[in-house]
């Protein structure tokens, strides 16, 4: 399984993917620098989380236009699965491969904390390894992961299944840390070959980091892939 990370200044959740990863595949991702315009043949692109360009302007909004976009996004439309993580989601909706925007959040804090998810979705590469309605907990860290879009693109996303995880408020709204609409926090696009979410499953990959729940997702795209 041939795997890539893409790497962009400012960039601090890249080794995170690549040991993930790497600890799933047996092999280590190539670490892709924003400035390539070519990508070896993959079988998964890994768009990680951070803080490319230190923000400047909107989240993702500059490194939507690095190089390694144009060829991102073509592989993505080919079909190559791509995992866009925090900033790396931001990234994927600034170059359209997902619909939607993520603003500040609703708070106007930055937020760093584990959150429960609830699985909305396992029927894709990416959720295989979780059961429909299956709760986990998963760290963020952002500032602006606010997921915003109309109601006629919310509909769609939940009528097509393309909602893949959304924040559990069953103990009440603080289950939801930044606002989003419909408390999704993470979507595909039409064909469920691209994930964007906010949470770092990454950060859940080992138990030393205080979890295993987002393992899973690693070991999911391992064996199918």
């Amino acid at each position: 399984m041939k795997t890539a990370v893409i790497v962009f200044p400012g960039s601090n959740c890249d080794r995170d993917a690549a040991v993930a990863l790497r600890n799933a595949t047996g092999h280590a991702p190539a670490m892709i620098w924003h400035r390539e315009t070519d990508l070896p043949k993959l079988d998964l692109i890994v768009v990680p989380g951070g803080f490319s360009y230190g923000d400047y302007l909107r989240p993702g909004a500059m490194a939507g236009n690095s190089p390694i976009m144009r060829e991102v996004t073509k592989r993505a439309e080919d079909g190559v699965p791509t995992l866009g993580i925090c900033n790396g989601f931001q990234i994927l909706a600034e170059v359209g491969l997902l619909p939607g925007a993520l603003m500040r959040n609703a708070g106007l804090n930055y937020v760093c904390r584990t959150v429960t998810l609830r699985v909305e979705n396992s029927q894709t590469l990416f959720t295989a390894g979780y059961d429909a309605g299956q709760t986990v907990n998963i760290p963020i860290a952002h500032h602006d992961g606010n997921y915003f879009a109309d109601t006629d693109t919310l509909d769609r996303l939940e009528g097509d299944g393309r909602v893949a995880f959304r924040y559990d408020t069953a103990n009440g709204s603080d289950g939801n840390p930044n606002g989003s609409a419909r408390d999704i926090a993470g979507i595909f696009n039409e064909t469920k070959t691209v994930l964007g979410m906010m949470p770092h499953p990454e950060r859940a990959a080992d138990a030393q980091h205080g979890g295993t729940d987002g393992k899973a997702m690693f070991d999911a795209l391992a064996g199918a892939l």
